[in-house]
């Protein structure tokens, strides 16, 4: 599998395993421990969580894995997210859902995810959404003290608009190595609205999450899942291969470096999405998904 340089001496492998659902896979410890070798096995090297992730207990779950086998952690690149505030019964004092970009949430923050994680240091550290909130020189100063600290190694953004990102950049003195966003036959936007352009021009390869919509692609009916199905379902059987990897070998023809986030937790599913790396769609096949999605020929 390809690595995709990120930083300095700092790569992630070209699909990413995500550990949003982790909870809803009913893994033990050891159980997951053998997951998680098999997929590094496959080249799947890059973990992605987020505090949140599973009414925040996902990443605890990932540590008593890492807890019970140290070694790996030398194997793996971990991803974790912060700042968005969820209404919980962990914090019963919280009337509704927002977002924290302060300095002193994103330091505790991190701190909570070192202890649930079992580690002593994040790979990547991603600002989960924009928040109107956030002052630039605040998030500044905690990335530095978190760098500095040895916490977290590189950070990066997720679901930032090219403003957003070049806003936040504008205040660091190291590079943000990524922006996590959502991109697939039912949603490119970021193909529209120069997201993906800003990121091309500054050489980040972006994170990608919802490859497959969801599900929705599979078993929607709605106008648009249907002729993209339908045009998904034509070009996999020209190319000799099942719709999902049609899919991810569609996200990764863009020129921006995708990484695609793998978000299943069977291994075979997971093997199957680093095949498509070698299908190699033509500039029509691609568009032709293109086309379906929007319901109109290009301009």
């Amino acid at each position: 599998m390809r690595r995709i340089q990120l930083a300095d001496n700092f790569t992630f492998s070209q699909f990413i395993q995500g550990y949003w659902r982790l909870l809803d896979w009913d893994l033990t410890p050891v159980q997951l421990v053998n997951f998680a070798k098999q997929h590094i096995e496959l080249g799947v090297t890059t973990i992605d969580h987020a505090d949140i992730y599973g009414d925040y207990e996902c990443e605890a779950a990932f540590g008593q894995a890492l807890k019970l086998a140290p070694e790996l952690r030398q194997q793996i690149e971990l991803v974790t997210k912060c700042d968005i505030k969820l209404v919980s019964d962990k914090s019963p004092q919280r009337q509704i859902g927002h977002y924290d970009t302060s300095a002193a949430h994103i330091l505790a923050s991190v701190d909570a995810s070192l202890t649930n994680l079992n580690t002593d240091y994040i790979d990547v550290l991603l600002l989960h959404r924009p928040d109107p909130l956030m002052n630039a020189d605040e998030v500044a100063e905690a990335f530095n003290q978190l760098q500095q600290a040895g916490k977290v190694r590189h950070f990066g953004v997720s679901n930032f608009t090219p403003m957003q990102f070049d806003l936040l950049q504008s205040r660091l003195s190291n590079k943000l190595v990524t922006n996590q966003v959502e991109f697939n036959p039912m949603n490119m936007q970021c193909s529209a609205d120069g997201t993906f352009e800003h990121l091309q021009m500054h050489k980040v390869a972006p994170m990608i999450w919802s490859c497959l919509a969801g599900g929705r692609i599979f078993g929607e009916d709605s106008a648009q899942a249907n002729r993209v199905r339908a045009t998904l379902t034509q070009i996999a059987e020209e190319v000799g291969a099942g719709i999902d990897q049609v899919i991810y070998a569609w996200v990764l023809k863009m020129p921006c470096n995708p990484l695609p986030i793998i978000g299943s937790g069977n291994i075979k599913r997971i093997q199957t999405a680093v095949e498509s790396s070698a299908i190699k769609l033509t500039n029509e096949q691609w568009f032709r998904v293109w086309v379906a999605s929007n319901g109109h020929n290009v301009p």
